[in-house]
């Protein structure tokens, strides 16, 4: 691995900290402007960082390079998955996939609406659960959202299932799974019931924008 504190891009190359050899020593300041940048180049120059959603960055920031004291002090636990709440169009999914850049030497998760998803039960079935239950890193965007799924006949909770046997997962592997949502606790607990939103708790990191966040896609 190369230093990972530079990053370039477009060949122009940012520093996102300091690295001594042994040990990353990231700087949020670099960070931000890396991700400024980055951000416009994937969606569009219109692109920028909110001064409000700074804190919300910095938590994901932290999770994503491990930082074990910002994360504690944040009160973020680093083996959890990250579960990423507010309202329609604040950024959860654009700030999900940004971030991931700042650690290129990680397994990337792969974002997929949850709608697809059951979309993809009602045309094949339990197969799409079972792949899901094989691993792989994801992040399940607009969880809750989502219609019920629909097989011969038989309404099925495709994302509960799903959660279920990813619970699972994050009990014996590193595999990761992320999620945003628009809904509080409550509504997910009425979504996919108790059995589900408990696992939910023990699984994720709850990191929430406030619900006054302005709609950034209008």
């Amino acid at each position: 691995m190369g230093n990972p504190s530079k990053i370039i891009e477009g060949g122009i190359e940012y520093s996102i900290g300091r690295f001594n050899g042994i040990k990353m020593f990231y700087d949020f300041e670099k960070i931000l402007i890396y991700l400024d940048f980055k951000g416009k180049l994937l969606f569009g120059p219109d692109f920028q960082i909110h001064k409000r959603d700074e804190p919300i960055i910095l938590k994901l920031c932290n999770y994503m390079v491990q930082d074990i004291k910002s994360c504690q002090k944040h009160d973020i636990d680093p083996q959890k998955n990250i579960l990423l709440s507010g309202p329609v169009g604040c950024g959860k999914t654009t700030l999900l996939k940004l971030v991931q850049f700042i650690v290129p030497h990680q397994r990337p998760f792969e974002i997929i609406p949850c709608r697809n998803i059951v979309f993809g039960f009602n045309n094949l079935g339990f197969k799409i659960i079972e792949d899901y239950e094989k691993g792989g890193n994801y992040c399940f965007d607009d969880l809750g959202l989502e219609p019920l799924g629909s097989h011969f006949g038989r309404d099925f909770n495709v994302m509960g299932e799903i959660l279920i046997s990813r619970y699972e997962l994050f009990l014996t592997s590193k595999f990761k799974t992320h999620a945003t949502t628009n809904l509080i606790s409550e509504e997910l607990e009425e979504r996919y019931g108790e059995r589900v939103r408990s696992r939910m708790r023990k699984m994720f990191n709850l990191i929430s924008f406030d619900l006054t966040s302005e709609d950034k896609r209008k």
